[in-house]
C-alpha cells in the first residue's frame, strides 16, 4: 500500500474507534479538527458542531466545490429504565434492532461516567424462551443488560444513568489480509478518512486546483439535517462523499467507487454525474453508476435548505449498510483517485 492508502486506513480506523452517534459527536469532531491542523490547515467548528475547512484556494473565484462527509453514526438513547434494571432504547438515526442484537455497547452518563452492557432480546435464553425464534426484534422487545450488579430501577439510577443518556455500539473494526475493511459505521467514517487523505495529498504535493475546495464534515446527517447550514457563499457545487450502495439490483462492488445517479430524493445533477463518469473513465478507475432505492444524503439536505448548487454523490462500495458493514481498500483508493481525477 502507498503512503496515502496507509494514512486513509489509519485515520478511518482511529475515527471508527471514537463513539459518535448523532448528537454526541464532539470528541470525534475534535479529533478530526486536530488532524486537519496537523496537515497544515485551519479548520473551523460550526455552531452545530461540524467542521468546515478550506483545503485549496484554487485559481478561480465564486465557483467553489464543497466536499461533504459525515462523522455522526447510528446509535441509541436511553428512553426508559425497567423495574428489573434493564435499559430500553430509542434509536438515533436508522439503527435497526435486528442488526444490533447481542452487540456490546457503552452507556455515557451526563456526568461523564461510562458503563458497558449488551443489547439483547428480552428473556434471551433459548433454553427458557420457547418463543425466541418467533419474536420480532424491535426496540420494544429488546433491552440493554448492564454489566453492573443491578436488580431494579433504583440501582440503575444510583449509577447516575438517566433517560436521555447516549448508548454507543461496538464498531468491531477489522482489516483483513485480503484488504477488506469490516466495521459498523463505515457509513460514513470511511469517507472522512478518504477526505483527510485527499487533503494530505493536496498539501504535500503543493497542488493548486482550478476551483476552490472546502471540506464540510457534518454531524447530523443520520437524522436528516447535516448539511442544511454552513455552506460558504462562493460554493456552486456540493459533492457528497458517502458510502456507495452494494446489493441486489446494483452494479457496485466493495472494490469500486460508486457514482450515484439518483437516490430517494431524486436525480443528482446531470452535468456533475456526467463529469464524474468522464473523470473515472479518463483515469481508468474501477467504478459503477447506480440508482440507490432507499437512500438520502447531505446533498438533498443542503438543497432543501435553499442552497443554489449543483450536486453529486460518490463513495466506496459498502455492503450491509446500517449493519456490520464491509468495504475494501480498493474501493477506498478508487474513491480517492476519483477525487483527484475530477478536481485535481
Amino acid at each position: 500500500m502507498n503512503t496515502y492508502t496507509n494514512y486513509m486506513l489509519e485515520q478511518t480506523t482511529k475515527i471508527l474507534a471514537i463513539d459518535s452517534p448523532s448528537g454526541f459527536t464532539a470528541r470525534a469532531a475534535e479529533y478530526v479538527m486536530e488532524e486537519y491542523r496537523k496537515l497544515g490547515f485551519a479548520p473551523q467548528m460550526t455552531t452545530k458542531g461540524g467542521i468546515l475547512v478550506c483545503v485549496n484556494e484554487g485559481r478561480t473565484e465564486n465557483d467553489a466545490v464543497l466536499l461533504a462527509s459525515h462523522i455522526d453514526t447510528l446509535g441509541g438513547m436511553v428512553c426508559d429504565i425497567t423495574s428489573s434494571g434493564r435499559l430500553m432504547l430509542t434509536r438515533l438515526g436508522g439503527l435497526n434492532a435486528n442488526n444490533t442484537e447481542t452487540e456490546n455497547c457503552r452507556i455515557y452518563t451526563r456526568d461523564g461516567r461510562i458503563y458497558t452492557g449488551t443489547f439483547q432480546l428480552k428473556n434471551a435464553s433459548i433454553h427458557v424462551n420457547g418463543n425466541y425464534s418467533d419474536t420480532s426484534r424491535s426496540f420494544e422487545t429488546m433491552e440493554v443488560l448492564l454489566d453492573e450488579l443491578v436488580e431494579n430501577k433504583e440501582d440503575v439510577l444510583a449509577l447516575g444513568i438517566l433517560p436521555g443518556d447516549i448508548v454507543c455500539f461496538e464498531p468491531r473494526t477489522v482489516v483483513t489480509p485480503s484488504g477488506y475493511i469490516k466495521s459498523r459505521f463505515l457509513d460514513d467514517k470511511l469517507s472522512v478518512g478518504i477526505l483527510l487523505g485527499y487533503a494530505k495529498y493536496l498539501k504535500e504535493n503543493n497542488i493548486t486546483t482550478e476551483r476552490k475546495i472546502y471540506h464540510h464534515i457534518t454531524v447530523f446527517e443520520e437524522v436528516g439535517h447535516g448539511a442544511s447550514a454552513s455552506v460558504p457563499a462562493d460554493v456552486t457545487e456540493i459533492l457528497v462523499v458517502d458510502m456507495g450502495c452494494v446489493g441486489d439490483g446494483l452494479g457496485c462492488k466493495e472494490t469500486q467507487v460508486s457514482i450515484c445517479a439518483k437516490d430517494s430524493s431524486g436525480p443528482y445533477h446531470y452535468d456533475v454525474v456526467t463529469g464524474l463518469i468522464n473523470a473515472a473513465k479518463s483515469a481508468n478507475l474501477d467504478f459503477a453508476v447506480d440508482v440507490y432505492p432507499h437512500y438520502s444524503s447531505d446533498a438533498g439536505t443542503a438543497l432543501r435548505a435553499g442552497n443554489d448548487c449543483r450536486y453529486g454523490l460518490i463513495g466506496a462500495g459498502v455492503y450491509a449498510s446500517h449493519g456490520y458493514e464491509r468495504s475494501h481498500i480498493k474501493g477506498m483508493e478508487n474513491t480517492w483517485n476519483l477525487l483527484k481525477a475530477y478536481l485535481g
